[in-house]
Order: structure tokens, then sequence, then C-alpha cells
């Protein structure tokens, strides 16, 4: 796990959100002399006062006023370049003015009935009021518009200063209002390097069934945000900690209760945590930015070890099929958060296949094998690429050299055969309507099967030319109506 941020000094914050309200100016300070003209309060709050304290740009703006939805409206019209009201009834209208995206929502207060998903919201008349109903403190600071002055009511700056995660009120209290927060907590002390406040893992320890009454899309965005962040791990130790994991996403802290066979100084949930930050450093591979589906496929990769474990007389362990049994408990928890079909079907098949390599050995596999491995990741190879070298954490430097350079001759061998034969697009050298030409049928299960026996030759022996495919056809197919000659001969 990655170290808490260097603490900040009082000036530092000062000069930081100088700097960006100065670089906000012609969209804030114009926004703010509208509203103080209708005789309504504005101000910059939550997140973008944060990051401005921290020193990073936002272009995504939250404000929160005094005037109702209908007068924000009104107020906006004419000066933004496009509007939107989706959340009104949240007390939120949206808008875009150049680059900038922004979302002005009354004051309010939101509170849950315990057994409802939804929250209930009251609008507000002071922005007191607003900010003691946030989540943490580092997020109830605001920025009152045209006249650039801080609220902080709650320590949030000092907090921010020293880089911990702290309530306006009772944690108890927030947490009830909405149980979502807890997952927040975990959230930014992965995006922000935060610590969060003993008291605060007091009660989200207390109350983590509370998180039930969330709706499981809710839960997986949280999840999302986590895993994207610059230190998952952080995050997710302190959903472990909390006793939110067994409730979101409970394969995770099962897997601490075993060990690796081949790691045998670090239980699974310690390793799996190691590959996620391996596979991180490895995602550059895919392009800028956080990559999801490889995250999730490091992070949940071993989940079917805790299932198949087995000890053998001689005192070791095996997991056999972990593999298969980690693909199908992966598949059924990203149904259970609501995640897409797409990125279920991407992540299982990772998960599924992330020992294939193992069974590459010295550099034994023909030609054939090296092709159904490419065939079997399909578009997720480049991502199998990264978690199969991110496995690997062993600290016999020999043994990871070795398996370093096996699967770099592994890759080289793709490249090679994806140059000779097209493999990201490997087909049978002859389609279905010549198939039905050369054997003289219709559409039907003997064309699928003829397909499947081109497609296993070109697998094996490479790209054919259209003769050697047709005449290995013909005989193919000679040998099935030979077969079904001998099968109705012995019925009779």
């Amino acid at each position: 796990m990655s170290q808490a941020p260097a603490p900040l000094t009082i000036v530092e914050v000062q000069r930081a959100v100088t700097a960006e309200l100065d670089r906000l100016a012609p969209v804030l300070d114009e926004l703010g002399r509208r509203f103080a003209e209708a005789g309504h309060e504005l101000a910059l709050v939550g997140g973008p006062v944060r990051d401005a304290m921290l020193g990073r740009r936002h272009t995504d703006l939250d404000l929160t006023t005094s005037a109702r939805p209908e007068q924000t409206e009104r107020l906006l019209r004419g000066w933004a370049d496009a509007v939107w009201d989706m959340g009104r009834a949240f007390g939120t209208i949206g808008c875009r003015r150049g680059e900038y995206q922004v979302e002005i929502t009354t004051y309010r207060s939101e509170t849950y009935d315990p057994e409802s998903r939804k929250p209930d919201v009251d609008f507000g008349d002071t922005l007191a009021g607003d900010l003691g109903r946030r989540d943490f403190t580092v997020n109830a600071m605001a920025v009152t518009l045209p006249d650039r002055e801080v609220v902080d009511l709650f320590g949030g700056v000092v907090d921010l200063a020293h880089g911990v995660l702290r309530t306006p009120g009772r944690p108890e209290d927030s947490f009830s209002d909405d149980p979502l927060r807890m997952l927040r907590a975990a959230r930014f002390a992965a995006q922000l390097g935060f610590e969060v406040d003993a008291p605060v893992l007091a009660a989200m320890r207390a109350m983590a069934d509370r998180i039930s009454i969330v709706s499981a899309e809710r839960v997986r965005d949280e999840l999302v945000k986590l895993i994207c962040a610059p230190d998952p791990v952080r995050g997710l130790a302190v959903l472990v900690e909390s006793g939110l994991a067994e409730r979101v996403l409970p394969e995770l802290p099962a897997l601490a209760l075993e060990r690796d066979e081949h790691h045998r100084h670090k239980d699974v949930y310690e390793h799996s945590l190691r590959v996620l930050e391996q596979a991180i450093d490895l995602e550059h591979r895919l392009g800028e930015g956080p990559d999801l589906l490889v995250r999730l496929a490091a992070l949940l990769h071993d989940v079917g070890k805790p299932r198949t474990r087995r000890f053998l007389d001689d005192g070791t362990v095996t997991f056999h099929h972990h593999d298969v049994v980690g693909a199908k408990i992966t598949r059924k928890r990203m149904q259970a958060l609501r995640f897409s079909n797409d990125q279920i079907d991407a992540v299982s098949r990772l998960v599924e296949l992330h020992l294939r390599f193992h069974g590459y050995g010295s550099g034994e596999w023909t030609d054939a094998a090296v092709r159904r491995y490419v065939r079997d990741a399909g578009d997720q190879l480049e991502r199998l690429h990264i978690l199969t070298r991110a496995d690997c954490t062993t600290r016999n430097r020999r043994k990871a050299a070795r398996l370093q350079r096996t699967y770099d001759e592994l890759e080289e061998r793709i490249a090679r055969l994806a140059e000779q034969e097209e493999l990201d697009a490997i087909r049978p050298d002859l389609d279905g309507n010549a198939i039905m030409g050369i054997l003289g049928i219709g559409p039907g299960r003997d064309v699928g099967r003829a397909y499947a026996f081109l497609l296993e030759l070109r697998m094996d022996e490479g790209p054919q030319t259209p003769e050697s495919a047709e005449a290995a056809l013909r005989a193919w197919w000679a040998a099935q109506q030979d077969a079904q000659q001998d099968a109705t001969a012995a019925d009779a």
C-alpha cells in the first residue's frame, strides 16, 4: 500500500485555491454576479473546492444556491450554451458554458427512510445547513460567489492538510442518512490517499449492514470509482477492515483465509492485491487512464480458490480448477452488481484464462496451441497479457525472470503468427456458402459442423489453400456419411 501524501500547509492550501479560482473566474465570477443581482446566494461547493485546495483542476463544477430550481433555470437561460433539468427532482439544474459542465443545486438536506433505497429531499434555506448534511469535512467547504469567501464550518481545511476523512457531525448520523457514504469513505481513501478517522471507521463497522438498503447500481458505481482510483488497494483495505466488503464484495475478504500453494509467504488476499498493483503498473499497454476490466480481473482472478482448496496426504494444498470456478463466481458477483453483459463476459473470460499460460512450460506449445490461446482470449488478449504477467508475485528473482522471458517469447510467437496469418481474425478457409456449394447441402446443422471442422483444421495446420481446404472438407464429409451409414446399419 502506498504512503499517505505529505501534509499540506495552510498557506499552500490558500495559494492553490486562489490560483484555481482565478482560472475559473470567467465562469464563476460572472455566474455569481448574475445570481447576486437576482437576490440569490451562490457558492462553489464540494469536490471542486477540495480539489482546488489540492491544486487539481476541474471542468465539472458543483454549486449550491438559495434559489429554487425554477429560478436557477431562468437565470441560466441566455447565459449557458445549453441547459438541462434531469436532476430537477433533487433540486439540480445543469448547464454547459464553453468547456465547463456546471450543476447548480438548491440548498437541501436529504435523509433515508430506514427501509428505503432512495433519499427524501427537502430544500433548505442556508448554506450552513447545506454544508452540514454533506459526507465529509473535506467536501463540506464552500467558496461564496462572487466575493470568493471560503466557508469552512467543520475544519475541512485542517483535515485536508492532514489527509484525514471525518464527517461534519456524528458519523452514525451521517451514515444513517445515506449509507452509501460508508463506501465513499473507502473510495476517497483510494482517490486522495487519505486515512479514515478512527470514529468514522468504527461507525462503518457498526453500521455495515445498513449498506443493504442501497441499490446495487449505486454500490457498483462507488466500487468502480474506488477500483479506478490511483490507490485502490488503500480503499479495498478500508472495505475489508470495516466489514463492508463482506456485504458488497464478499469474495475479497474470503481470500484472506486461504494459503496460496505457490506463495506460502502471503495469503491469497495479499497476493491478489499485489497482482492488482502490478497490473496497474502494466496497464499503460492499453493506453492512457485506468482500465476497469483488467483491474477487476486482477482483483478477482483467484476467487475460486476458497471453494477448490484440497489438502493432500503429504500436507500440500491444491486448488484444481479454481480458474473455471473463479470465472463462475466472478460472473455471479458482477451480475449481482449490475455490470453490463460485455463487462461481465470480458472479466469472466480473463479469470478463466489466467492460468492458461502456465501450460506453456518452456515453450513447448505448438503453433496450433498458440492460435487457440489467441482465439480463446479474443479481444481480451492484451488484457490477458497484462493479467498473466501481473500474476507473478514470487520473491525468487530467478524464477520471476524466467517467467518473464517465457512470456516474452510467447508474445513474440503470437506477433509472428499474427503477421503471417492474421490471427486476430481467424476464420475457416471456406465460408458457409462455399461449404454448401461443395457438399451440395442447404442451411442447417451440418453446415455448422463443417464450419467447426474447418476452423479446427485452420487452428491445427494454419492457413489452407482453397484446394486443400476443399479436399479436407470432402474427406471429412465422406467420413461423416460413412459413420452415419454404419450407425443406421447397427440400429437395424
